[in-house]
């Protein structure tokens, strides 16, 4: 009946797409997620609310619904659980291993840096305001300070001085995910910009993505835009390491894993084994798109190229309040901005409250250049307005 039993470990905006197309390939999907009704739950056969840091639950949840892969979609999963359930025989996307070392940015820094010796900028691990602090002044000043358990760049600032060290490690011990109060400081690189190499490992082999541009505001993406201009150096030096980084994480899927560019060098910055929330642009301008990428590299299934329609843009549509009853405006005035050979697409998350900040949508666009894509989608972005009740 089903052509396979997929179960979701986080069911936000990114689960929500993946069930999307997933179930388009006549899959069945079981989402999982700390809250009911959570974007992916609306689309999926069956779910499932649990704190996905709950080992007891996790198990249950598998025993109970028998999939056929475990697909991981947030960071914060029980993974000695994870693990235990794959040695047992359950199949993981794309690796245990792979989540168990990205959960927390130090597992993955570390085994980047130290074992497969990736260029990374320089950085130090803290568990105290003071060991912070006395870390920045190793790495030196300016710094980036970010908690190592963490989603969507939550809790990362820079810090120009002492104090603000100080500061930052507050910042990210708020804002951190688990019980663990543990930040990386790591050197302000000088680059030039930020890149998501989506890297997808197949049965038949490493595929990439155009690169993706993009920029953040207070650790957390506003807009991206594909491709990315960077140079041929920089993208050689890019999927060097990708490659290396995703054959040693092992399994199949999709990756997104994320650079610093200056000039010819790429500089390894993180890396998530799922579709990036920066891919959304994908949804947009290419084929297949970031999801659908990883779906049929779960699958087994055939990927004979992976096809660019033109220079495409993503901008987020925010909350500004906290809210459980609320509407959205301007739907049609954003669409509008839409012309011929220069499509305007939304994804509105459903998600049941809102949350300051909390990303509620997407507003996507193509166009002439990444330049003017990137115009578009935040002009049609601005047009949605969230209506608090």
């Amino acid at each position: 009946m089903y052509l396979a039993t997929l179960m979701l470990l986080g069911s936000g905006e990114l689960g929500r797409e993946f069930a999307i197309a997933a179930k388009r390939l006549g899959c069945r999907i079981v989402a999982c997620d700390r809250y009911a009704n959570a974007p992916a739950m609306q689309v999926a056969d069956a779910f499932e609310v649990f704190p996905m840091l709950d080992g007891s639950a996790l198990r249950a949840a598998v025993e109970k619904h028998k999939p056929d892969v475990i697909v991981p979609e947030i960071e914060a999963i029980d993974t000695a659980t994870l693990a235990g359930l794959e040695q047992e025989g359950w199949r993981v996307a794309p690796s245990a291993k792979a989540v168990q070392l990205t959960m927390n940015r130090d597992g993955i820094r570390e085994f980047a840096a130290r074992e497969l010796g990736l260029l990374t900028s320089q950085y130090r691990f803290a568990e105290s305001r003071d060991e912070a602090i006395a870390a920045a002044r190793e790495v030196g000043l300016p710094c980036v300070v970010k908690p190592v358990m963490s989603s969507s760049g939550k809790g990362q600032s820079i810090a120009k001085t002492e104090d603000e060290v100080g500061t930052a490690w507050d910042y990210a011990v708020a804002k951190m995910r688990g019980d663990r109060p543990r930040v990386i400081v790591e050197e302000f690189v000088d680059f030039d910009s930020e890149i998501t190499l989506l890297t997808v490992s197949t049965r038949d082999g490493i595929l990439f993505c155009a690169p993706v541009g993009h920029r953040q505001e207070a650790g957390d993406y506003r807009t991206s835009w594909q491709p990315a201009a960077i140079t041929e150096g920089a993208l050689f030096s890019a999927r060097n390491q990708a490659r290396k980084i995703v054959t040693a994480l092992g399994g199949h899927g999709i990756f997104g894993v994320e650079f610093f560019v200056s000039g010819d060098q790429a500089i390894f910055s993180e890396l998530s084994p799922r579709p990036h929330d920066t891919g959304m642009v994908t949804l947009i301008s290419q084929f297949p798109n970031e999801f659908e990428l990883h779906l049929r590299a779960i699958l087994g299934l055939p990927i004979p190229s992976i096809e660019l329609a033109g220079p495409a843009a993503s901008a987020v549509i925010l909350a500004s309040e906290e809210s459980e009853a609320f509407a959205y405006d301007g739907i049609a005035d954003a669409l509008a901005l839409g012309a011929p050979g220069h499509p305007v697409d939304l994804r509105i998350f459903a998600k049941p409250n809102t949350l300051k900040n909390r990303r509620m949508g997407v507003a996507l666009a193509r166009d002439e250049t990444t330049d003017d894509a990137v115009a578009r989608a935040v002009a049609a972005a601005s047009r949605v307005k969230i209506r608090y009740s």
